[in-house]
């Protein structure tokens, strides 16, 4: 009986644990910042989601904490340059520069820049990360340019947003 009662909460906690990832999504904040001509990006990433899209093809599955970093940087350099394109008008695609990647608890916070030619007051956005891993995979996208907040919602079927502000 004790065994039994033992068990019950290793149980509950396996049950929540999967229930509390029972969706797939990511949250990106992009800020204009006008005085450098440039996005600066903040994407979050469930860790678990990510490590199986950067595994895709691989012979060996990738651990964001685990793999040699330079290999970590070069796959989601390359992951995030396919699934990611910003313009300033439609077909553009504006070069994206990983800055960096913070862990932080079943997630990972990915930091990136976008440089933009002249001043702009508005974007188009194409944002299809992890819509082939995962076909019910959101997209969130939080802007915040020329004085206004808005938000976007990125998922299959709508990959191509235009952001105006």
């Amino acid at each position: 009986m004790l065994r039994k009662l033992l068990v019950l909460p290793v149980l509950l906690a396996a049950t929540l644990t999967a229930w509390a990832h029972a969706y797939h999504a990511s949250i990106m904040d992009v800020r204009y910042n006008a005085q450098k001509q440039q996005l600066e990006i903040a994407l979050k990433v469930f860790t678990d989601d990510f490590e199986k899209a950067l595994s895709t093809g691989r012979p060996a599955a990738i651990s964001l904490d685990q793999s040699p970093k330079p290999l970590v940087t070069q796959l989601t350099t390359d992951l995030l340059r396919k699934s990611l394109a910003f313009g300033t008008k439609p077909g553009e695609m504006l070069p994206l520069q990983l800055l960096g990647m913070q862990k932080e608890s079943d997630a990972h916070w990915l930091y990136c820049t976008v440089k933009l030619a002249k001043p702009t007051t508005s974007l188009t956005l194409r944002h299809s990360l992890l819509l082939l891993t995962f076909p019910d995979q959101m997209n969130i996208v939080n802007v915040e340019a020329g004085g206004k907040k808005q938000s976007t919602l990125f998922r299959d079927g709508e990959e191509e947003q235009r952001i105006s502000w």
